[in-house]
């Protein structure tokens, strides 16, 4: 008689009731071994170097002394390309979702969702498809036509204007650094928790480099992502 195969999954959680809850839920389903908990990236790294899994689910937005989720999902997939990974966040915009599946994630899921959908997401991950809510797919798609990759000879012409921009604009390190979290999908009330600063010097830097990069809205700056990404 064949034995169904367990699916070992870390799990990543600064919050630690959250992560305890998490825990308890996962436990209580007869296919899901948790194999460890963690509220810290560099505690996770650790254990990934001692055990092998098929699913990491992590928290997208981790706290003020962590790496940001993009590096940490990038830098994951990177160092165990074949590890399934699944974000779970309570922020998630259109933007966000789109960045974070660039970035190597295999699915995102919201925090307020119905806690039966998780193991749901889980199952379907750790299949080797992508998973994402019927919402999320919806957004997600219309997020890829707004602020997709253009084609190459739109995006040779929008590079050429873009670095020219840039060039002009003479952005302050701050300056970058909060349109890169921007970028993210970070508030400025998260922005400036992260950095330690006030919101009104983190809303002032943002308004600062918009200014100098023409822009008025965060949809124009989705449109420059890759010029500033790439800095």
């Amino acid at each position: 008689m064949s034995t169904k195969k367990m699916i070992r999954i870390m799990l990543l959680d600064d919050h630690l009731l959250m992560l305890h809850g998490l825990e308890l839920s996962l436990r209580a389903q007869p296919d899901i071994e948790v194999v460890g908990s963690f509220s810290t990236s560099q505690s996770l790294l650790a254990a990934l170097q001692q055990n092998s899994v098929d699913v990491v689910l992590l928290d997208y937005s981790l706290g003020p002394d962590e790496i940001d989720g993009l590096s940490l999902a990038r830098g994951l997939k990177k160092r165990f390309p074949t590890m399934r990974l699944l974000v779970v966040s309570a922020l998630h915009t259109p933007a966000t979702v789109a960045m974070v599946m660039r970035s190597g994630a295999d699915g995102f899921i919201g925090k307020e969702v119905d806690p039966a959908q998780l193991p749901i997401a889980i199952r379907r991950v750790a299949s080797g498809k992508t998973y994402l809510a019927e919402t999320m797919s919806e957004q997600f798609r219309e997020q890829e036509i707004s602020t997709g990759a253009p084609s190459t000879a739109a995006m040779a012409d929008d590079n050429d204007s873009l670095r020219m921009l840039a060039t002009n604009a003479a952005l302050s390190v701050r300056e970058h650094e909060v349109l890169r979290c921007c970028l993210e999908g970070m508030s400025v009330t998260q922005i400036a928790e992260k950095f330690s600063r006030s919101i009104k010097t983190i809303s002032t830097q943002k308004q600062a480099a918009y200014k100098k990069l023409g822009l008025s809205n965060d949809n124009e700056l989705y449109k420059v992502r890759y010029l500033l990404e790439g800095r």
